[in-house]
């Protein structure tokens, strides 16, 4: 009986034995994290700032109800990291870039424990304590979170971290408080061995990595402690120190602004990446195995892309606090190195056309080593990621190729001056007795008259199509259609009658002033069965309204991404929906595209028409959304069916 209970014992040691190292993720990597109020983090965090990859954790070393932390848990290391009232740190950027580089597998933690104002005698375990006498009233508080003992919460919560995952190294950011003392770099290896000893922890597998205060460069009060700072290195063997040159700070010059802390995060996560041995891509293998994009500007080697889409940008702008990367609304931050080059990587993007902005200390401005173009209500920055072949229906092949204009016209409607773009095949200069049919296209809100042949590549999609005798040969007239601002209703002003009024200008302008100066200036067939009218987005919106209430001048009608919401078909447009038999007599083709990933109620749309007996052509751009591929590729779709009725 004693042998078989002996023998259960031992099974059940045996059996917690491999719950508790089933338990420690070797993959899960935690870092220590101390010092005073730069570690702390002083900076104001953005939204931003608060989603993070699942992958970051954070061990709460102190209970936090502003996010909803209990002390001893793990939770998303989303900021404040710290304590409640604390902000963004450079752990936040450590962490997020040690996880950008990281494998897949690999998860990272972090433990923080700091007091703002504190010396480096705070962690010191024989000096904790006649520190803590002395230490100053506003203080208090801070330390009573841990139970005045950092240094044993900061052992307490490691221990805890350690049953969870394999401490990889330790940061520290601190000496504020002990400029000027030679000392400091002994005192901080008495901390650092002290953890070390606790710990059960080898010097060689949990580097230190210790910041810079901020530097004389930006005026920092405490700088002169930076040459100090620099020789841990000669006392700490396994002990690196991280350079705040360039980095900007708050108007006190004691700590970091927020752009400071995340490139110092960033700063760090590099120097351990290095220790780690991770392949971070030198600037060299960058450029050796990326492309420079295709809407460069010319002898411009950044922005790049790589075989996944990513897109990587390069800036030297050494006095600028903070750049950030702005493609379709989602920013990335730049980060700026000890030269003043700052970098940046993207998510893989989509195949196609993205409009971007560099954010420059809050200012939107576009990129001086791309093309601009006009979008978003102004000159934009664009980046192309090149589709395969699939897309070589809108590059410029070894055809003829026809000629885009500039038309500059006077509107006796509006009473000014006013441009259009015009597009003549490639044929029409050859014989000055023929005559074209015409297309008017119209591009989206906040866009002009560029558009179409710039972000479009419209020309190219003719010339190739007229050359390969898909489509007739035509002219195509894009005018502003005045909605290069976006829509904006007026202050106490019906929100649904001011999107009516929006753009609606146009109408009038295109029937009694462009139209008749089209067919003054160029070689044209003056009636609806030569004349085309199509638009994307509120362009679409822009063709419906003012095709379908001049069916004597239209017959051939397409909307792409068309912004043609809401309508009762059965009383739109003076109900010409419900008589089907006469409608499709006068509409020789209706066209309907959209792309898969956008939600314009375009099927909806196609399938409502089609129960009233309307004939409608529909098109869809497969994974594409809101974007200008969707629009090349309906283009596409489109112009093959135009003027070759008998």
């Amino acid at each position: 009986m004693k042998k078989l209970l002996s023998f259960g014992f031992v099974l059940l040691c045996l059996l917690l034995f491999n719950v508790t190292v089933s338990a420690q993720d070797t993959n899960f990597h935690i870092y220590l994290c101390l010092g005073q109020s730069n570690m702390e983090g002083n900076a104001k965090y953005e939204a931003q700032d608060t989603v993070v990859n699942p992958r970051f954790l954070v061990l709460s070393a102190v209970d936090n109800g502003e996010v909803g932390r209990v002390k001893g848990k793990w939770y998303p290391a989303r900021a404040p990291l710290c304590r409640k009232g604390t902000g963004l740190t450079p752990v936040d950027y450590f962490g997020r870039t040690m996880i950008e580089n990281l494998p897949q597998n690999v998860r990272l933690g972090v433990v923080v424990v700091a007091v703002g104002g504190c010396k480096i005698e705070l962690f010191q375990k024989d000096k904790c304590a006649d520190y803590i006498k002395t230490a100053p009233s506003w203080m208090t508080e801070m330390l009573k979170e841990y139970d005045n003992d950092p240094y044993g919460r900061l052992v307490e919560m490691a221990k805890i971290a350690q049953k969870s995952g394999v401490i990889k190294g330790i940061l520290l950011h601190q000496g504020e408080s002990n400029t000027g003392e030679k000392e400091w770099p002994e005192k901080v290896k008495s901390v650092y061995d002290s953890l070390l000893a606790d710990l059960n922890l080898k010097a060689e597998d949990v580097p230190l990595l210790a910041g810079e205060l901020v530097n004389a460069d930006h005026g920092g009060r405490c700088a002169s402690m930076n040459p100090i700072i620099a020789t841990l290195p000669q006392v700490v063997k396994d002990s690196y120190v991280i350079p705040s040159s360039g980095l900007s700070c708050a108007s006190d010059h004691l700590h970091f602004d927020a752009s400071g802390y995340r490139i110092l995060g960033h700063r760090y996560a590099m120097q351990m990446l290095k220790l780690e041995e991770v392949n971070v891509p030198t600037l060299e293998a960058i450029v050796n195995s990326t492309i420079p994009a295709p809407s460069n500007m010319h002898g411009c080697s950044f922005p790049r892309l790589d075989k996944n889409n990513r897109a990587y940008f390069r800036i030297y702008s050494p006095n600028v606090r903070r750049l950030q990367v702005d493609i379709c609304g989602k920013k990335y931050e730049m980060f700026k190195d000890e030269s003043g080059w700052w970098t940046a990587q993207t998510d893989p993007l989509v195949v196609g056309f993205h409009y971007y902005f560099l954010v420059v200390d809050g200012l939107s401005v576009t990129d001086p080593m791309s093309c601009t173009y006009f979008g978003c209500s102004r000159m934009a920055s664009g980046i192309e990621v090149p589709e395969g072949k699939e897309g070589d229906y809108y590059r410029a092949q070894d055809v003829p190729h026809g000629q885009v204009r500039t038309c500059t016209y006077f509107s006796k409607t509006q009473k000014r001056f006013r441009r259009c773009v015009v597009y003549t095949p490639a044929e029409y200069e050859k014989n000055a007795k023929k005559r074209y049919p015409v297309l008017y296209l119209q591009h989206g809100m906040g866009e002009d008259e560029t558009g179409w042949s710039t972000q479009g590549y419209m020309y190219n999609i003719m010339d190739n199509q007229i050359a390969a005798n898909k489509c007739v040969p035509m002219i195509v007239v894009m005018e502003s259609g005045d909605v290069e601002v976006g829509f904006r209703p007026r202050p106490g002003k019906d929100v649904n009658e001011e999107r009516n009024l929006y753009g609606a200008s146009f109408a009038i302008l295109m029937i009694n002033d462009l139209i008749p100066m089209i067919d003054k200036t160029f070689r044209t067939y003056p009636d609806s069965e030569h004349r085309a009218m199509a638009g994307l987005s509120w362009g679409g919106k822009q063709t419906f309204d003012i095709t379908l209430t001049n069916l004597d001048k239209f017959s051939y009608i397409g909307g792409f991404s068309g912004a043609i919401f809401g309508l009762d078909l059965k009383k739109a447009f003076n109900g010409i929906f419900t008589d089907a038999d006469n409608f499709n007599k006068k509409v020789h083709y209706l066209f309907l595209g959209c792309g898969t990933e956008e939600n314009m109620g375009t099927s909806y749309l196609v399938k409502s028409l089609r129960e009233m007996g309307i004939n409608v052509a529909s098109y869809e751009s497969q994974g594409t959304a809101h974007e200008w591929l969707t629009w090349r590729r309906c283009l596409n779709e489109f112009v093959p069916n135009l003027f070759k009725r008998k």
